[in-house]
């Protein structure tokens, strides 16, 4: 279990969420899930699913997008997000944080936009070259508006994302310096203490997109099957033979999921000094992650049986998200002089 955030306090105000691009996976749940549950019940938290987000690189693919918002909401459910104590709402649905975004485009430059590392890295990574849409590259601004909207104060993220956040606060600052008052509120980007779960192929980053993921509602045979392809150590080639601990990947998802220390340490212990098989080794995590999933599969399943009432428990959200988003766009055009009538 990874630790809760630290330095939330109870008047923080958290935003947070996922693209609608596949249903969730362990990386997600250790990175930022676990921390959601904790979270809903010491501060103000709102969820979203970034449809329109999921769309900068994904035009035209819109089944994928609108299916996979509901089956990124029951994933939340499934895990423990409370909508009575989260507000959970889809992006699309709040026009207000697209005509804040645009707003928010005239106080950045094209130049600072292609600077900012997040973007580029992932430029790269999707090889858009100087093919780029342009809501892939102006989504700095449209982040902003999202975090603004809500006046959020922290913003919890991966190492990678600081670069947006940063980016964020200099649009804040740009925007309040415009109009001469405090509209809009910097926030703090918070990493959670915990590393990245790497893919079960032990490359860097667990991704739907790479295929090296294991799904919260992942079937029994589904997690066997992952454990199974999971690299340990090259040069362990005889049960006798020690093993290597850094950089093997089953002990990295065991630091995640055994919660007993001693166990752990001794696995360690047996593996580096020679006579624990790998086959032993997967066994045991298969055993761990089949006890985390169960339940959470379970819970999926029985909150997939009432799809309307999922969608009810997203229209109530939307409806609260947008609520807050309206008021800040109106302080937003007030100050800028935009109230005609």
């Amino acid at each position: 279990m990874p630790p809760i955030l630290p330095d939330v306090k109870p008047d923080d105000i958290i935003l947070t969420g996922d693209r609608t691009t596949g249903a969730l996976h362990l990386g997600h749940y250790v990175g930022s899930l676990v921390n959601r549950v904790v979270l809903q019940e010491r501060c103000t938290q709102f969820l979203l699913l970034a449809d329109a987000q999921a769309l900068t690189d994904n035009m035209g693919d819109y089944l994928k997008v609108r299916s996979n918002v509901l089956e990124v909401a029951l994933d939340y459910l499934a895990v423990g997000i409370d909508p009575a104590k989260s507000t959970v709402f889809i992006q699309s649905l709040v026009p207000e944080l697209s005509e804040l975004a645009s707003y928010y485009l005239n106080l950045v430059t094209v130049a600072r936009l292609e600077r900012n590392p997040t973007i580029k890295e992932e430029i790269k990574q999707r090889g858009f070259e100087r093919n780029i849409p342009v809501g892939f590259l102006t989504y700095p601004a449209a982040q902003a508006a999202d975090i603004t909207a809500f006046k959020a104060t922290v913003v919890p993220v991966g190492e990678d994302q600081i670069p947006m956040i940063e980016q964020t606060n200099e649009i804040v600052r740009r925007f309040n310096a415009s109009v001469a008052a405090p509209i809009l509120v910097e926030c703090r980007a918070e990493v959670p203490k915990v590393g990245r779960l790497p893919g079960v192929d032990g490359k860097a980053k667990m991704s739907k997109s790479l295929g090296n993921t294991i799904a919260l509602s992942a079937s029994p045979d589904d997690i066997r099957d992952a454990v199974k392809k999971m690299y340990t150590d090259p040069k362990h080639l005889r049960v006798e033979d020690p093993g290597r601990v850094e950089g093997n990947v089953v002990f990295t998802y065991l630091d995640a999921f055994e919660p007993d220390a001693a166990t752990l340490a001794e696995l360690k212990n047996r593996y580096r000094k020679g006579g624990l098989a790998d086959s032993v080794l997967k066994k045991h995590l298969e055993e761990r992650l089949q006890e985390v999933i169960a339940p959470i599969r379970a819970r999926r399943a029985e909150f997939a049986q009432d799809p309307q009432a999922v969608w009810d428990m997203l229209k109530v959200g939307t409806r609260r998200a947008r609520d807050t988003a309206a008021q800040t766009l109106a302080e937003v055009k007030s100050a800028m002089g935009l109230t005609y009538f």
